[in-house]
């Protein structure tokens, strides 16, 4: 199969899953910005208005991290916190840092299916023999992006001890 050309569109940009499919992978106060969003249900509100928000003082503070990644830590089904990945600490925003061993693994299709994709989660590092300490998504684009590259990717980040 011949390997597709896609163009950006200029928000998300396109995401290659080998890097991220079923990676051992160590963090070492690992630096984020940090931020909450409100939900219902687990389902996001204000999440464009929050990234859009960060993305600009990342952007402002030249902090952006040389691969964007965004995780999201679904506390409850009213709100999550977002990391996003950034490269230094930027003014006027909560930073924190995460460090562990983590287990990633990539999912790809509707959002809906992200209650069934944290269950396949724990199952896989259950079969590596390891304890799930925290569990974290990342939503690799908008759903418009989506749709335009035709594919939806989450990657899972399972926190292990």
């Amino acid at each position: 199969m011949a390997k597709q050309n896609i163009k950006p569109t200029g928000c998300c940009q396109p995401f290659d899953p080998k890097p991220w499919q079923e990676k051992e992978i160590t963090w070492k106060n690992k630096r984020f910005l940090k931020d909450h969003v409100t939900s219902f249900l687990h389902i996001p509100l204000n999440m464009g208005k929050i990234v859009t928000k960060n993305m600009a003082l990342i952007e402002k503070a030249k902090a952006q991290a040389p691969i964007q990644l965004m995780l999201t830590d679904e506390k409850s089904l009213w709100g999550a916190d977002i990391y996003i990945d950034v490269a230094r600490d930027v003014a006027c925003a909560q930073m924190t840092t995460l460090s562990g061993k983590y287990l990633s693994k990539v999912f790809e299709g509707p959002y809906q299916k992200a209650g069934q994709w944290a269950q396949e989660m724990k199952e896989y590092v259950k079969n590596k023999d390891k304890k799930l300490k925290k569990l974290y998504f990342s939503y690799t684009t908008c759903p418009k992006c989506a749709k335009v590259y035709g594919k939806n990717y989450v990657v899972l980040f399972a926190q292990i001890d």
